[in-house]
């Protein structure tokens, strides 16, 4: 064999605001096979991860939880390290970006790009919650789409039309953590020059590391010309401060490819000194020789693709060897429901099916391209319970038991069809160039044509009436002991795939964790145990059971969020329901707050007199402990108009004004956004 390649790979970063689902598991899958395979065939592989732990919806998760975002943190990541590892997926290293060596590192990029005069500062306008006193990232904005008109959307892309524009051009925006209308403020931002990197990127992007879709794509990019990307936030944010600029905090993106690095230093230090050849600058240093990959979905390319190698390069370390993007997963032929139950959490799907099914058929349906794949469930259970109870299991159980009861476990010293043999270890060079290429699904084709195979030789061979005949036990044990070859070379071949069932597998064969050089080797002579069921067929009940949990999992949130998430709901409950009719009798209308006075002798009330738009009202609001009459007059508000008038000690109020809070000076007044006029109507 050739010389032992020294490898680094990566996944995303999962983010630590919730569960994993089976969407994010295809890349982890993907990318845990890939690691598993080249290490069966004897190279230096290492594979890390982290949950990418900083930004605004940690911080807010956390607030509203009651908890300190750390808590937050590390609670998702022990759940998130619970599935994976449930799932097989064996990384070498799992951290956090919330760590020493990623503000190590973060840090460290930064001033390298800022001393060679890459990052600029400039004062730009953003949106800004008035009552929570924060800058809101796009996502934190919603509003009406400015191309189609669809109500509640993000405050960078519609998801009913698909456009993309600026916060600014929402209509009727709304702050999605307060409801506030978002004010426009100034503030210094700081920015990464990515321009200075544009021929250094076109080459890197046409240099083979990227698949051609992926490349195409960014050459879109290009044309369009390269934009400075800010990189920094403004408090309160949850996040690495930025060294030389108090207040100001790396945004999440920043430092959340960055933990690719921390991790792997997290890595050497802890096995460094027992791993010869685990050295950080030995992987991460501008004249390394080792490889690097990333495996990502093809919804973060811009990131990984342009920015990260930038930054990289930038500061003087290596950049990635490929960057292998995949692309979505859809249930049944449609994005992923939570309605339909098809949105399903990877612990909802462990306490119903083994997990080495759903690697089984994600392998079966992923190539080295970006096309989404589909889990089709009804395919699923039939392909899991043809290929690998029906064919590959089932050439073990056939061929077991014999080798059990009547020869005392031990297999025969000579191959019955060496040709056979040798066909099958000769595919193993075509399975291994499709691994290598992460053409899993023509992997999975060849190994599931030499099950045929193996199962034509049994079916032709057909042990069990030789073993009813009188003399013909060697040529029994001969058949069998073939089987049992056959079958280990099979679950070889499936190894990275399927690890738990391999692993249950070696201990049957009674062999050390197999290799891909030692697949060659035939079994002669050697005792193996006593053979127990490998895997089971999935149950149509199973799935379905599967699919209600996920059902129930939704109404639990709907539940979850519908109950009083604060002190207001608890102590004035949503009273009871009304038919359409009882509303439609109130006439709510705008009004303009022409004047506003204090009312003598009485310590809650306050004059208004409101204009209608033609026509004014005299109005008693008890609202003085919250407002100056002179902050209201000019205001719009909400009144009911068609309230019957009420004769008071002070005079006669003539209709009523809306306002929320529990009272005192916690009162607020209903104002309706701009472009309303006094006497519409409020519908």
């Amino acid at each position: 064999m050739s010389t032992p390649r020294d490898i680094l790979i990566t996944s995303a970063l999962p983010y630590a605001n919730g569960p994993i689902h089976l969407g994010h598991l295809v890349e982890y899958i993907q990318t845990d096979i890939w690691a598993r395979f080249q290490k069966m065939r004897g190279h230096n592989c290492w594979y890390v991860c982290a949950d990418d732990a900083h930004g605004t919806p940690i911080m807010l998760r956390a607030r509203q939880e009651g908890i300190e975002p750390e808590a937050l943190i590390a609670r998702i990541s022990a759940e998130h390290q619970a599935d994976f590892a449930a799932f097989r997926v064996g990384f070498d290293n799992y951290h956090s970006t919330h760590s020493e060596e990623n503000r190590h590192y973060a840090g460290l990029i930064y001033a390298r790009n800022r001393d060679a005069g890459h990052i600029e500062r400039r004062t730009i306008t953003q949106a800004y919650d008035p009552v929570e006193q924060m800058f809101l990232p796009d996502r934190f904005i919603k509003g009406e789409c400015p191309k189609c008109g669809a109500a509640d959307q993000y405050g960078d892309n519609c998801e009913a039309c698909g456009a993309s524009y600026s916060p600014n051009e929402l209509k009727t925006p709304r702050s999605a953590v307060s409801g506030a209308v978002p004010e426009q403020r100034e503030s210094d931002h700081y920015f990464f020059k990515l321009g200075d990197f544009e021929e250094m990127l076109k080459g890197w992007t046409r240099g083979g590391g990227l698949q051609n879709q992926v490349a195409n794509k960014l050459d879109e990019w290009f044309e369009a010309g390269l934009q400075s990307w800010d990189i920094s936030r403004d408090a309160p944010y949850f996040g690495f401060e930025i060294p030389d600029h108090p207040g100001k905090f790396f945004y999440v993106w920043l430092d959340a490819p960055i933990g690719y690095m921390a991790s792997f230093q997290n890595l050497c230090d802890r096995l460094g000194a027992s791993q010869p050849g685990l050295d950080f600058e030995r992987f991460w240093g501008s004249d390394s020789e080792a490889e690097l990959y990333h495996f990502i979905g093809k919804d973060i390319v811009y990131f990984h693709a342009l920015f990260w190698p930038a930054m990289l390069h930038g500061a003087g370390f290596r950049t990635p060897d490929a960057v292998f993007a995949h692309g979505f997963l859809t249930v049944d032929g449609q994005k992923m429901s939570k309605s339909r139950g098809t949105f399903i959490k990877a612990r909802t799907y462990l306490d119903h099916l083994d997990p080495e099914y759903l690697r089984y058929y994600f392998a079966a349906k992923l190539g080295a391209g970006v096309d989404d794949i589909d889990l089709n469930l009804e395919d699923f259970t039939a392909r899991v319970n043809a290929d690998l109870v029906g064919k590959v299991v089932n050439i073990a159980s056939r061929c077991a038991g014999f080798i059990t009861k009547r020869f005392d476990g031990r297999l025969a010293d000579t191959l019955a069809a060496p040709e056979l043999f040798a066909e099958f270890t000769a595919a193993g060079e075509h399975i291994a160039a499709a691994y290598e290429g992460r053409e899993y699904a023509r992997a999975v084709r060849e190994i599931m044509a030499l099950a045929d195979r193996a199962n034509q030789y049994i079916d032709e061979q057909a042990p069990w009436v030789v073993a009813k005949q009188d003399g013909r036990e060697q040529e029994l044990h001969d058949i069998c002991s073939m089987g049992i070859n056959l079958f280990r070379l099979l679950i070889g071949y499936l190894r990275p795939i399927l690890p738990g069932t391999a692993a249950d597998a070696e201990a049957f064969l009674q062999v050390e964790p197999l290799t891909w050089s030692a697949l060659a080797t035939p079994l002669l002579g050697h005792e193996i145990a006593r053979f127990k069921p490998l895997m089971r067929r999935i149950e149509s009940a199973q799935v379905e059971a599967m699919i209600e949990a996920s059902k129930e999992d939704l109404a639990a949130t709907a539940q979850q969020q519908s109950a009083p998430a604060n002190p207001h709901l608890e102590a004035d409950p949503i009273a009871e329901t009304i038919d359409f009719d009882t509303f439609a009798k109130l006439d709510l209308r705008i009004a303009r707050i022409a004047a506003a006075e204090q009312v003598e002798g009485a310590k809650k009330l306050l004059r208004l007199t409101l204009d209608l738009g033609g026509e004014t009202r005299n109005v008693f609001a008890g609202i003085r402990a919250a407002y100056d009459p002179a902050d209201l007059e000019g205001r719009l508000t909400v009144m009911v108009a068609n309230l019957a008038p009420r004769k008071m000690r002070f005079g006669v109020s003539e209709g009523m004004v809306l306002a929320a809070g529990p009272g005192g000076s916690d009162l607020f007044i209903l104002s309706p956004d701009s472009g309303a006029e006094p006497g519409m109507r409020v519908k």
